[in-house]
């Protein structure tokens, strides 16, 4: 949604505009970067490497001196974010830097079984943030992104044409200029700040600790995790020796500014999951709390938010990181349409209309599981254990559970009396020259039709595959994988009309 249209949340920044009339050529040369983005954490780096790999011009900002580090939270990356990775060609590198496993506890008996789901990547894999970061940073670095790091964003204004940016860097305060800028800047977003969004919510959670330490006696699982009334942990490989331990003891409420120590952990790793595995040598230890919280918007004119700007979750069902790299792979291909002047701008304001309600669906399911791990009276505890029961036992709870939970049972809106694949996940489907997701690399449409239907004469606004079986609908594919139309047959007159919709006429 744009700014458009009568007073809503974060227009204190779009008052602050200017009145001068430019050319649309001087314009251009007075942007540094056609998109600017605040922020080199998962999601700022997937970004930012899309538009650059797509021949956009973009400066990514970030207040670290270096962007990547091993002290970071997130373990967990899910089916459909490796999809998204494979789309890239990035699958491969991040599977063999973590470890795959076929279960994830959830609470209790409860376990989640992804060894189901129609997806080349049955598992969920356990790795570092700080290795998606390297991949993610290696990526944009190549594709030409320029890292600024050490810079501080201090202040915003944007008007119809121009996002103006002052940074501070190096003791000196510097002017950037793009036509669009996108924060990624986390949890305390000075975007967002900016923008004068609130950022409605509370606390679930307080008094967590993570640590990276080692074992004398490592689990035999790659990932274990477990809750009883007094004490959540879990802990997962880094696969070199050090394991991130993160848990919560009831009785040890404390303000994150609290020292943590080895002790701290140990216990309530023993209370939680029976044994403490001769924990030792930690290399950091941090209390931290857990917060719920969803901007209003997603989009100010110009300025879009994702990832922790934008919706802040539980850790449970380790959804945090993957829902932020979801915003990434669904904005940027529409940024970079819009910039090539082959989509309308109104494309942009599907970026809010279709991210902020997953948003506020992982809210709410990481705060559930969350909730019933941690319960404490008798009756949720009894509760607790049938919510187990029915995750574990009964086939379709077990498979909506992991379906959401990965990311693959995810969909979008469609159009009222759309075919009832469109606004679906499009599953890796093979094609006579290869798989879906390797023709996806190209960051383009994917039209995928039936043997023998191929349309004459050629077509820029996509790539034209077809299937490598029998079949008979075809597919309009969106770059970021989601099926934006679908017909029985060839139907070009319906295939035209949502080419048209979504990218422009043919030239």
């Amino acid at each position: 949604m744009g700014a458009e249209g009568g007073a809503r949340p974060g227009e204190a920044v779009m008052a602050r505009t200017s009145t001068t009339q430019e050319t649309p050529g001087a314009r251009e040369r007075a942007h540094d970067a056609e998109v600017l983005v605040v922020g080199a954490g998962p999601t700022g780096l997937l970004l930012a490497g899309d538009l650059a790999a797509s021949g956009r011009r973009v400066t990514l900002i970030e207040r670290r001196d270096d962007t990547t580090s091993n002290l970071s939270r997130a373990l967990v990356v899910h089916a459909r974010t490796l999809e998204q990775f494979d789309a890239r060609g990035l699958a491969e590198d991040l599977v063999k830097a973590g470890h795959p496993i076929e279960k994830l506890r959830l609470f209790g008996t409860a376990t989640l079984d992804p060894t189901s789901l129609p997806t080349r990547f049955p598992f969920v894999l356990v790795v570092g943030q700080y290795e998606v970061e390297r991949l993610l940073e290696r990526r944009a670095q190549e594709a030409g992104v320029v890292f600024r790091h050490g810079a501080e964003l201090t202040a915003l204004r944007q008007d119809a044409h121009t996002v103006t940016a002052e940074i501070r860097e190096a003791d000196e305060d510097r002017t950037l200029r793009a036509r669009y800028l996108v924060g990624t800047d986390g949890v305390h977003s000075k975007v967002r700040e900016e923008l004068g969004l609130p950022f409605p919510g509370k606390s679930v959670i307080r008094s967590m600790v993570l640590a990276d330490v080692r074992l004398d006696e490592p689990p035999k699982a790659p990932f274990t995790a477990d809750a009883t009334e007094r004490a959540f942990a879990l802990i997962g490989t880094f696969g070199d020796g050090w394991y991130r331990v993160m848990g919560w003891h009831r009785d040890r409420q404390l303000p994150d500014s609290a020292p943590a120590d080895l002790e701290e952990v140990r216990e309530f790793t023993r209370l939680a999951l029976g044994s403490d595995f001769g924990i030792r040598e930690a290399r950091w230890i941090s209390r931290f709390h857990s917060d719920e919280r969803q901007a209003p918007a997603y989009r100010v004119g110009r300025i879009f938010l994702a990832g922790d700007a934008a919706h802040v979750h539980s850790p449970a069902g380790g959804m945090g990181m993957n829902t932020g790299l979801q915003d990434a792979a669904n904005l940027s291909w529409k940024l970079a349409a819009v910039l090539d002047a082959t989509s309308a701008p109104t494309l942009l304001d599907t970026y809010e209309a279709e991210r902020h309600p997953v948003g506020t669906m992982v809210l709410r399911t990481s705060g559930a599981i969350l909730r019933i791990a941690l319960t404490r009276f008798p009756g949720s505890r009894a509760a607790r254990s049938l919510a187990g029961t029915l995750v574990d036992r009964i086939w379709p709870v077990a498979k909506r559970a992991i379906m959401t939970v990965s990311g693959i049972g995810l969909s979008y809106p469609a159009p009222s009396g759309s075919h009832r694949l469109a606004g679906k996940r499009a599953p890796d489907l093979a094609l006579a020259s290869g798989r879906l997701y390797e023709a996806l690399r190209e960051g383009r449409f994917v039209l995928v039709t039936p043997r023998g239907a191929r349309s004459r004469g050629e077509d820029t606004r996509f790539i034209h595959e077809e299937t490598a079986g029998a079949g008979r609908f075809t597919l309009l594919i969106r770059p970021d994988g989601y099926i934006a139309w679908a017909g029985e047959g060839p139907d070009p007159a319906g295939r035209e009309a949502a080419l048209t919709e979504w990218t422009g006429r043919a030239a």
